[in-house]
């Protein structure tokens, strides 16, 4: 029997990805159609004999979230459960602090998962890896390659070539370590806890010796009780002959920043010819011209001189009006895109509305397409004291008037804007 742990985080965590986590809890932002969780999901409920999912994190259970649960549970036919810190306690603490809900029944194994990351999700490949590779109660860090500049941005693996055993793992380290870099996506056996046990002792006593004697921001009990699976756990694990790495040749990318949101759209929208080719837009009779992958809700209205794609996703009750052009774009729920407006790498917030013939447009983050091995770069918002270019993200509720034009610059929810607007955040 097996098991699947989510790690979601909570809301101090998504600050990144602002303005569009003040609407949404971001594990739940739509990316490709779906919310980001739902693929995480829909992955671990076809590994043969998955029993339970549990989500962990510190958000407030909210309606949105219970919502999401419930049809989640009805589609996947799965017991999908949410256990809530109480405060942030790392990647490893959380599953420690909920260890008792994921060994009973006891499962042979179980899977964790970062939520903030895109994936195939070769699951099923690391469990038959995980039974070639070392002991019974060996664990799996699933890995991809990275160029080596940007490797240094990730926790770093060195292997060893032929067993695949980790023998050295540094999390960001500050010289060039490996390319393979951790993707986020472990198999561990219950075995794991002995060893999150053990740093959760040390923190104990440490605590003892060395009291913190300055402001205490929280309780002692806390300060134990947070650990990094990937510092704590993973850099005293290799070289033990305890931790391994399989490689995964397929996508992956992390979803740090609402510009990321966008390129994990683009790489789950093809990944869908193979597995939901249901969900992918074809062209119709009396429909818009589709160029490439594009997601469109059913009930969303778009004229039929409409031209949408490649890399599109319309959510629910979407108006598009006559002679529009939308490209590399998300456009969420109730927004209303007017007559021949053009969107072109931006995020079009909930309700928002563009004007007649206003142009959207941001500047794509996307990594480097000649170098198979890059990944995204987690760009800071600003640079030498200016913004960086990057995608246009309107809020929610935005209104942007007509023929106006707003370039790489994010707007705050509730705006009227009345003018165009380049390189700013609109406040």
């Amino acid at each position: 029997m097996l098991k699947a742990v989510i790690l979601i985080g909570g809301p101090q965590k998504g600050t990144r990805f602002r303005p569009l986590s003040f609407e949404v809890p971001k594990p739940l932002f739509p990316v490709a159609g779906v919310p980001m969780l739902q693929h995480h999901i829909e992955a671990c409920a076809k590994v043969p004999n998955m029993k339970e999912i549990l989500l962990i994190g510190f958000y407030q259970p909210n309606e949105e979230l219970n919502r999401f649960l419930f049809n989640a549970q009805q589609e996947f036919k799965i017991s999908i459960r949410y256990l809530q810190e109480y405060a942030a306690l790392g990647t490893g603490g959380g599953i420690y602090h909920f260890r008792d809900q994921i060994v009973s029944g006891s499962p042979e194994a179980f899977y964790i998962l970062n939520a903030d990351v895109c994936s195939a999700f070769p699951l099923a490949e690391m469990l038959s890896f995980q039974k070639e590779h070392g002991e019974p109660n060996s664990f799996v860090i699933l890995g991809t390659t990275a160029n080596r500049k940007q490797s240094m941005n990730y926790g770093c693996i060195v292997e060893n070539e032929t067993t695949k055993e980790v023998l050295h793992y540094v999390e960001k380290p500050s010289t060039f370590v490996s390319d393979i870099i951790n993707c986020g996506i472990y198999l561990f056996t219950p075995e794991i806890f002995q060893h999150i046990g053990a740093v959760f002792q040390k923190n104990q006593q440490d605590m003892l010796l060395y009291p913190y004697d300055g402001e205490e921001p929280t309780n002692g009990w806390h300060r134990a009780e947070a650990i990094r699976l990937e510092q704590d756990i993973f850099t005293a694990l290799a070289g033990q002959a305890k931790l391994y790495v399989y490689k995964t040749l397929s996508f992956w990318s992390q979803i740090k920043s609402a510009g990321s949101a966008i390129y994990a759209s683009r790489l789950y929208l093809s990944q869908y010819h193979t597995t939901h080719p249901e969900r992918l837009a074809t062209i119709k009779e009396g429909g818009p011209k589709i160029s490439g992958n594009v997601y469109i809700h059913p009930t969303a209205n778009i004229d039929p001189t409409a031209m949408l794609g490649p890399n599109v996703s319309i959510g629910t009750g979407v108006t598009i009006g006559a002679g529009v052009r939308v490209r590399e774009s998300i456009i969420l729920h109730g927004a209303t895109l007017q007559d021949h407006c053009c969107v072109l790498n931006s995020i079009v917030g909930w309700d928002s509305t563009i004007g007649k013939w206003a142009r959207v447009e941001g500047t794509p983050s996307d990594p480097n397409p000649n170098d198979p091995f890059a990944k995204i770069d987690s760009e800071t918002l600003f640079r030498e004291g200016k913004l960086t270019p990057s995608i246009t993200i309107l809020g929610c509720n935005v209104t942007i008037p007509s023929e106006v034009i707003i370039l790489n610059s994010i707007v705050l929810p509730h705006k009227d804007l009345n003018r165009s607007f380049k390189n700013q955040i609109i406040l």
